[in-house]
């Protein structure tokens, strides 16, 4: 066993009996660098990544190939899900070395961190234009020692050109709603118009774009990709819940790990869809969906899991696919690989549970079972959401459990047998203030209100940019890294800066708070321009500038949630609206608003000019 031993991070712990000296990433591996000269191997994935896998299993249980490392390089392995601050600092590094990246990401470092080389997955043979990765290892050893100007020269190059992403200056240029029709453009010029998507493959669940289609009234885009997805194959038909991308433009064969956050993230489009349409589909793939996550993610003592490993017992897909044999209806088998195919199309309740049972006495795949507190943010949205227009009592109980576990302070970035690790990043704090702001609308609980302020408050202390505005993906208390970074992307999740902006500007109305409105703006500003140009990859921006330029819409609710006029209220899809629960003096949208003849009321605002109290939901046609 190596040091990866004293780790919680399973996959650390999948390496922990390698013949690699591995450290995990921390001052000893850097002292021993700095120590020998030596350069650093860091070598970055996740423990549901099948290619991480492969690699492992060809190139760090093997020998001889770790007796190379260990002579060559100090070697750290990193849990990009544990840093998500490492794992984005490098791979910046990495596609501007070679314009492309993923995991496994290996990456040489100097004793001092800054990158000079680096690339993905490398074979342990030479093969489709690669070398092996024991060439790789002894050329770049070589580089270092004989040309060890060339490298340093190199890494300051490499060091500064990702430092320059937090140095992007703010637009001076306004925002309007030329950029929404503009983005809608761009976004219809780009779409699948038979299977929905963007692209073609890989395709990767856009929830993000489809969130804002569905904000914009632009329904066909939006609905035919929820079509698409829905068929069966990345979404998984029988046990509900969706894998993580599909490798075809069809949404047929997945890539077969199912991550968290794709799920925490199409319920809400689903469940968006269903309200916006109707159609009854959407609604099924919400319940199914919920119902995978409590079974399969939530954990015995609270949070859910981050991921579900694409491998059963080394073989991809081995739990989810099908013979003939098996009990699967065979007009919906679809051929995948090793005489096993994928199943596809409709399946009434009867068979489906059949073929779940069945389907639970196999092998199971590996559950990354480490808590990641952004990740659950955007599942405490889901639920909470899902619970209120649902009316599932059972979801809204799961959601009020993973709020108290959430709201420790401080926040961290990931839990795991008790053991909290590294501090908060900016998407932990701005996804669980989004996910608590909608337990508060599901419950009417103060509380979570409250909760909602003082983390986005902290995440603007802590990550914010006074002097360009926006915010930095580590808090100023964290390890500071060679380059402190913004990042803007929001697939394959919103970014923490677009997340953030979104919960400010429901704040700011709230509490008629102005800088809070500014200080979301300053977010936007960065991306102004980026947004028609690239909308696919900035949904969730798109989302917080249309609620921005929205007209403002407020809902003072007091009284029980559950009362019918509290229900009519919240009843239609009307996502620029914001809404309180009171009584409660201490929220300027309350202050000075109660019960009505004992009665629950909703007052409708604008800008907290507010109509007369409503007690009927007649009333509020």
């Amino acid at each position: 066993m190596n040091r990866l031993a004293q780790e919680t991070s399973p996959y650390l712990l999948q390496h922990a009996a390698n013949p690699v000296d591995w450290y995990a990433w921390g001052d000893e591996a850097f002292g021993r660098a700095r120590a020998e000269d030596k350069p650093i191997l860091l070598s970055i994935g996740y423990a549901a990544c099948h290619w991480c896998h492969v690699m492992a299993h060809e190139s760090f249980e093997d020998p001889g190939v770790a007796a190379l490392m260990n002579e060559l390089f100090v070697n750290v392995k990193v849990d990009r899900e544990e840093r998500p601050d490492v794992d984005s600092l490098y791979m910046d590094a990495v596609f501007a070395l070679t314009g492309s990246g993923g995991w496994p990401m290996t990456v040489f470092l100097t004793p001092e961190a800054e990158p000079f080389l680096g690339g993905t997955y490398f074979p342990p043979e030479p093969r489709h234009g690669l070398p092996s990765f024991r060439q790789v290892l002894t050329q770049v050893a070589q580089a270092y020692r004989e040309r060890h100007g060339d490298v340093a020269r190199q890494a300051r190059d490499l060091t500064e050109s990702v430092r320059a992403s937090a140095r992007i200056e703010a637009s001076r240029e306004p925002l309007t709603s030329a950029l929404l029709h503009e983005a809608v453009s761009g976004l219809r010029s780009g779409f699948d118009p038979r299977w929905g998507g963007w692209g073609r493959a890989p395709k990767f669940p856009p929830a993000s774009a489809i969130e804002f289609l569905l904000r914009r009234g632009e329904v066909e885009p939006a609905t035919r990709t929820l079509d698409g997805m829905a068929l069966g194959g990345m979404y998984d038909v029988v046990g509900g819940g969706f894998h993580r991308y599909s490798v075809d433009e069809r949404w047929l064969v997945p890539h077969f790990e199912k991550m968290l956050y794709d799920n925490a993230l199409l319920v809400p489009a689903y469940l968006h869809g269903w309200l916006v349409t109707g159609t009854e589909r959407y609604r099924e793939v919400v319940e199914e969906t919920v119902t995978y996550m409590l079974r399969e993610l939530a954990l015995p003592k609270g949070g859910f899991a981050s991921a579900q490993d694409a491998d059963t017992d080394g073989v991809e897909g081995l739990t989810y696919t099908w013979t003939e044999d098996e009990g699967a209806p065979a007009a919906l088998l679809q051929p995948f690989e090793h005489g096993r195919s994928i199943l596809r199309g409709e399946l009434d309740a009867e068979t489906r549970a059949r073929l779940l049972a069945i389907r639970e006495k196999r092998p199971q795949p590996a559950l990354d079972d480490k808590v990641i507190a952004a990740w659950n943010g955007l599942a405490l949205a889901a639920l909470a959401e899902g619970a209120r227009r649902l009316e599932r009592t059972d979801l809204l109980a799961a959601a009020v459990e993973l709020g108290e576990l959430l709201t420790a302070d401080p926040l961290w970035r990931t839990l795991r047998d008790g053991r909290a690790k590294f501090p908060a990043y900016l998407e932990d704090y701005a996804n669980v203030a989004h996910g608590l702001y909608e337990l508060h609308v599901a419950t009417g609980d103060l509380r979570w209100l409250r909760e909602t302020r003082r983390l986005a408050l902290t995440a603007v202390e802590l990550c914010g940019d006074p002097e360009r505005g926006g915010f930095f993906l580590a808090p100023a208390d964290g390890e500071q890294l060679v380059a402190r970074q913004k990042a803007f992307d929001d697939n394959p999740t919103p970014a923490g800066s677009s997340m953030l902006a979104f919960v400010l500007l429901r704040l700011a109305r709230i509490w008629g708070d102005d800088e809070l409105e500014r200080t979301a703006v300053g977010a936007l500003r960065l991306v102004r321009d980026l947004l028609p140009r690239a909308p696919s990859a900035f949904g969730w921006a798109l989302c917080a500038l249309d609620l921005h330029l929205s007209p403002p819409r407020e809902l003072a609710i007091v009284g029980d949630p559950a009362s019918d006029v509290a229900r009519a209220a919240l009843r239609g899809f009307d996502p620029n609206t914001v809404v309180a629960f009171g009584p409660a003096e201490d929220v300027p949208l309350l202050a000075g608003k109660g019960l009505v003849d004992g009665r629950p009321a909703v007052y409708v605002c604008e800008r907290f000019a507010c109509r007369a109290p409503v007690t009927e939901p007649t009333e509020l046609a």
